[in-house]
């Protein structure tokens, strides 16, 4: 069975899910929306004979697709996915899944009335590095976790088409932007343990431009029994370098990955494994780099539409990445710490 899945939103992350759909098995790229004249020129250019709509509106009435990933500003999240849904196709909604926990409930709960499959895109779960991590973590590699380090030292943002990443009403907030990704695997590897149940969160920044728009940024995440998050970003680096260090009541593993750029093809990474006095090197199954998981994320949205199997990141699971980022800048604007 062949998937048609259609693209809305072509901006740089966009054209990378257009590369993803066709190069994942199973799924034909039948149709893309653009908003403006620039980028709807651009995947015109890039995809002669597919489709270019520049208003989603007429996609959705008119597109021939069975799917579609949704790759537009945050503000914009809720109401396109929430046109896609209606329109009774699957969805893949890059993250965060909107601005609102009570939006992201409407989507999971209007894809439950369509018996739609709605899955987040928070790639770095279908990684051979991050994803190998937790899959670790389930066979009791490090008996049961304790503590996790997540950090990123990168440079600014990509302002964004309009430069929306720069205007607080278009993009929420910067923690939704990176800092989900990173809440996100932190609840997953304490999956066994339960929730989080509480936060606090710091930051600061050099931009007098936009104070609201933190450079430096830093949260401890409290969860069940003790075990805890500390996830750390700085924007004021260079390059693009994310470690995790994760300590078990057995074991640790430390993880590195290094680029130019984020979506490098040519990084460089390394996952360690501590048990007793050993320490061994975990070779990687594929390469890592959200450039790669992009491709893996689309071709578990197409298998789970086949074959009617589950997600990697569900709906619910997009909630909750939402919630832990808005708890996370209350406890910021507060200074306080801030329960679930």
């Amino acid at each position: 069975m062949s998937v048609k899945m259609g693209l809305i939103g072509y901006g740089a992350w966009g054209a990378h899910h257009a590369r993803a759909i066709l190069a994942a098995p199973g799924a034909e790229l039948t149709a893309i929306c653009g908003h403006s004249e620039s980028s709807a020129a651009r995947a015109r250019a890039d995809h002669p004979g597919v489709p270019i709509f520049q208003d989603y509106h007429e996609f959705l009435a008119q597109a021939d697709v069975d799917a579609v990933s949704v790759v537009v500003p945050n503000d914009l999240h809720f109401r396109v996915a929430h046109g896609v849904l209606e329109s009774g196709r699957h969805l893949l909604l890059e993250k965060p899944m909107t601005l609102a926990i009570a939006d992201c409930q409407a989507l999971i709960d209007l894809a439950r009335e369509r018996q739609r499959i709605l899955a987040v895109g928070h790639e770095l779960r279908m990684s051979s590095q991050w994803g190998h991590i937790q899959e670790l973590i389930a066979a009791g590699t490090v008996g049961e976790p304790l503590s996790v380090l997540i950090e990123l030292w990168r440079r600014p943002y990509r302002t964004g088409s309009d430069g929306w990443r720069y205007d607080i009403q278009r993009v929420g907030d910067w923690i939704l932007e990176e800092p989900i990704h990173f809440f996100d695997l932190a609840r997953w590897y304490f999956q066994g343990i339960g929730n989080p149940v509480s936060i606090y969160a710091t930051g600061n920044g050099k931009r007098s431009d936009h104070p609201e728009l933190h450079d430096n940024f830093s949260a401890v995440m409290h969860f069940p029994h003790g075990r805890y998050a500390v996830v750390v970003q700085t924007l004021a680096g260079w390059e693009h370098h994310q470690t995790i260090k994760l300590t078990g009541t057995s074991g640790a593993l430390w993880s590195t990955w290094s680029g130019a750029v984020d979506r490098t093809f040519q990084p460089t990474c390394s996952l360690k494994l501590q048990t007793g006095d050993t320490v061994q090197e975990i070779a990687l199954a594929r390469p890592s780099g959200e450039a790669y998981e992009l491709v893996e994320e689309v071709g578990m949205f197409v298998q789970a539409i086949a074959t009617e199997s589950a997600v990697r990141c569900t709906g619910e699971d997009g909630l909750w990445s939402v919630a832990m980022c808005l708890k996370a800048a209350e406890s910021l604007q507060s200074g306080q710490v801030v329960r679930f």
